[in-house]
């Protein structure tokens, strides 16, 4: 890892037919696995954070999370050092890093190049790195076939508090890889006409623990409007994660939009 933190849509337009939300059914072959009760760490769990410029948005829930993307892992040079979330690095730990599932949490992690799959507990932050979702400790990479290449394609899914196997998930289709690196995204709650009238959902996203939300203007032909956004974000999965928890808590007109 290069960064450790401190302690303390037009979319078809890209995605074609693609659609988010696509129910995926328990996963043959997966080793039962019972996880200990997690509380949220006092440290690393800020409604947001920057880093390199860009703005990460730390999710309140982890809740039927699925991601798949590239991990890699980290080792010697971090080991005794504090995590984000305040515990120290053991690098024979089964550990792993995150931007922004909520620390801590267990999340099954399966090799896609070679099938071999664990289980690691998320209590840091990171990897900064483009394409990259996860950083596993040294033990993690070991027993999952990292640790030689340094890298890997995986699918990690979040296992809750006393479950036998990750439960049924949502996974999103991704964007393209060039869609991906180079076009920000934005949870759009809505767009009004009245500044008032956006004021007022705004309010009612703060009173909702959803205090990352904004209102920017759009200027068209058609006159003046006032959207209502959480973003940017770089990551479909992440993204989708949001929406999810939006529509969990009522705001159900949220949903995902490109930058103009």
């Amino acid at each position: 890892m290069n960064v450790r933190l401190p302690l303390c849509l037009v979319i078809p337009l890209v995605l074609g037919a693609c659609t988010f939300g696509v129910p995926v059914g328990e996963r043959d072959g997966v080793k039962p696995t019972k996880t200990a009760s997690t509380k949220k760490s006092k440290l690393g769990n800020p409604s947001s954070y920057v880093v390199h410029g860009k703005r990460y948005y730390v999710l309140d829930s982890a809740e039927g999370f699925v991601q798949r993307g590239i991990a890699s892992w980290y080792g010697i040079k971090f080991h005794g050092r504090k995590t984000s979330s305040g515990e120290t690095y053991n690098m024979h730990d089964m550990t792993a890093a995150h931007k922004t599932l909520p620390l801590p949490v267990y999340v099954h992690v399966k090799n896609l190049d070679n099938g071999r799959s664990a289980v690691v507990r998320v209590n840091d932050r990171g990897p900064f790195i483009s394409g990259r979702i996860i950083d596993l400790s040294y033990a993690a990479a070991k027993k999952l076939g990292v640790k030689g290449p340094g890298t890997a394609n995986v699918e990690i899914s979040v296992v809750q508090k006393g479950q036998t196997r990750p439960s049924s998930v949502v996974r999103t289709i991704p964007l393209t890889e060039q869609a991906a690196k180079d076009v920000p995204l934005f949870i759009q709650m809505g767009s009004f006409s009245s500044q008032v009238n956006a004021s007022k959902l705004m309010r009612v996203l703060h009173a909702a623990n959803e205090s990352s939300a904004s209102i920017s203007k759009l200027e068209t032909e058609n006159g003046l409007f006032y959207r209502v956004r959480v973003g940017p974000l770089f990551d479909i999965d992440e993204a989708n994660a949001i929406v999810q928890r939006l529509k969990g808590k009522g705001f159900q007109t949220a949903r995902i939009v490109v930058q103009e």
